[in-house]
């Protein structure tokens, strides 16, 4: 008698990060949420019980490691460990936004790679992949013993900005490290690319020095993985309009929108911020009538589901 191979039932479970991307992920699949209680100890440690059967199961955690970013990261660890624990054939984390990956290298002294720290600490607790959305920096892929798969959203941002049909639409790279990033979406779209040549004083302090193509008289895209505090992009703006640009969109994959980030967007020239909402947003970031959230749901689903059926997510890949 011929060995057949198991099919695994799929379930999905998630934190407190960000439950409604999740919810919408289960519909997008057409499987209930996994059922577990995540809340906290009167000390604050976190305190979690999975309440149904996983022993078996082909299992993903929906927890991206968004602020709060270390009660997040605590919360998916535990899960970890609470499903390895109960016999879960495979487990899978699954992370819209990866926490501290910023810090994946030794550009100074005595400074700690915390992302190759986050990657041990994620196989450690029972994780045997990870899909990942728009990591900040590619290599830190090279950081897990365990499979990775690398997300972008592009198709989903590719595809607003054609359904605009803005005219004269130049692609910009914010500045020379996201290049590949902004070339890549400006072949996408078969549109130009320019580039902004910034220096950075400090970490809040942003000073641009030139523009690379031609922006004179175009609608501008910055394209960047992430806005943090906003100076990047609000800068680049501003230097694109001082060159003769008409008017500048931004796109981002996660919108971090920390610190004044608001308030410097809505000084800004900026027409429009485009971020996905592979990070809940605030308050203040939905009061703002300038920035636009695009759902990655149905590129997570179609990935999960990639993976359950052992078929290839390379489709997915740009």
């Amino acid at each position: 008698m011929k060995n057949q191979q198991v099919r695994h039932t799929l379930k999905i479970f998630t934190g407190n990060a960000h439950p409604a991307l999740a919810k919408e992920i289960c519909k997008e699949l057409g499987v209930p949420l996994g059922k577990a209680q995540v809340g906290r100890f009167p000390d604050g440690e976190v305190k979690l019980q999975v309440l149904e059967n996983v022993r078996g199961a082909d299992v993903f955690v929906i927890q991206p490691t968004c602020h709060p970013v270390n009660d997040n990261l605590m919360e998916l660890l535990v899960m970890l460990d609470a499903l390895s624990r109960a016999s879960a054939s495979r487990i899978t984390a699954v992370m819209p936004y990866f926490g501290y990956a910023r810090q994946d290298r030794k550009d100074r002294p005595r400074v700690p790679i915390s992302s190759k720290l986050v990657a041990d600490l994620l196989t450690s607790a029972g994780a045997d992949r990870v899909l990942a959305l728009e990591l900040h920096a590619g290599q830190i892929q090279g950081f897990f013993d365990i499979p990775v798969d690398h997300l972008y959203a592009t198709p989903v941002t590719v595809g607003y900005f054609r359904r605009l049909k803005l005219k004269d639409l130049v692609v910009v790279s914010p500045d020379t490290g996201g290049v590949e990033r902004a070339r890549g979406f400006a072949k996408r779209m078969n549109i130009p690319l320019a580039i902004i040549d910034k220096r950075r004083e400090d970490a809040q302090v942003v000073e641009i020095f030139n523009v690379i193509g031609e922006v004179k008289g175009k609608t501008c895209l910055l394209v960047d993985d992430m806005i943090d505090t906003g100076g990047t992009i609000t800068s680049g703006a501003r230097a694109l309009m001082n060159k003769g640009a008409a008017k500048v969109f931004a796109c981002c994959t996660h919108g971090v929108f920390a610190g004044n980030a608001i308030e410097k967007i809505c000084a800004s020239p900026l027409a429009q911020v485009v971020a996905t909402n592979s990070i809940p947003l605030s308050p203040a970031a939905k009061a703002c009538g300038r920035i636009k959230v695009l759902s990655v749901a149905s590129l997570l689903a179609e990935a999960i589901r990639s993976i359950h059926d052992e078929t290839s997510v390379s489709k997915l890949f740009i």
